[in-house]
């Protein structure tokens, strides 16, 4: 493990073979290095969100769920039918000690995703769509999995909303009459130790057809 800053390491990942075996590594010491180097809040803050929308009898796909972050405060509001996937074997293996997930699996975002079409209420991903992980590609799987009138609630950097592709690929999602953006959130600081000056919002869209 390098003593660099942990989240850049990670960003700097060649690949997304590389990019799982550093979250790996990561998976042991992950949920404490966010919270004491970081101060990360974003799944926090996405929960917060999340409930205005979706009610805690709702079926939710905790999408790169990681250690289980986002997947622990949805179930202390309430939410009991939780599914999770990560592309990292190691971080899954720390978010099934949670027993707050009733399936867990590996999957990569950018590539189809083994779930039916229209399976899940809703869609939460918090810290997922960023630079050099997930790519704006994904959003076309998230929004299949989830049933029409359903909602996808996402953390995001605006800095790389466009450079990335996401604001196209909304652009497009909302075009062909899959989704509609229903709330963003003003932008704030998630990473306020480890990364201050990065600003991230909350997102939510809803799911059409």
């Amino acid at each position: 493990m390098t003593d660099q800053n942990k989240v850049q390491w990670v960003y700097a990942a060649s690949d997304n073979n590389e990019l799982a075996k550093r979250y790996d590594q990561w998976a042991n010491t992950y949920d404490q290095d966010l919270e004491q180097d970081f101060d990360w809040i974003g799944h926090l803050r996405a929960v917060q969100v999340f409930i205005n929308f979706v009610t805690p009898n709702s079926s939710v796909i905790d999408v790169g769920c990681g250690t289980g972050l986002a997947g622990s405060e949805l179930k202390a509001q309430g939410y009991t039918h939780i599914d999770g996937f990560d592309m990292s074997q190691g971080m899954l293996q720390k978010a099934q000690l949670l027993n707050i997930y009733g399936d867990l699996k590996i999957n990569i975002l950018g590539e189809t995703l083994a779930y039916p079409t229209a399976s899940y209420d809703a869609a939460i991903a918090t810290g997922v769509f960023s630079v050099g992980h997930a790519p704006a590609s994904g959003w076309d799987e998230v929004a299949r999995i989830v049933k029409p009138r359903g909602y996808f609630v996402l953390t995001m950097r605006p800095d790389i909303f466009e450079s990335s592709g996401f604001q196209s690929k909304e652009s497009a999602l909302v075009d062909s009459g899959k989704w509609q953006l229903m709330h963003t959130t003003e932008p704030a600081q998630f990473l306020a130790k480890g990364e201050p000056s990065l600003l991230h919002e909350i997102r939510v869209y809803q799911i059409l057809k």
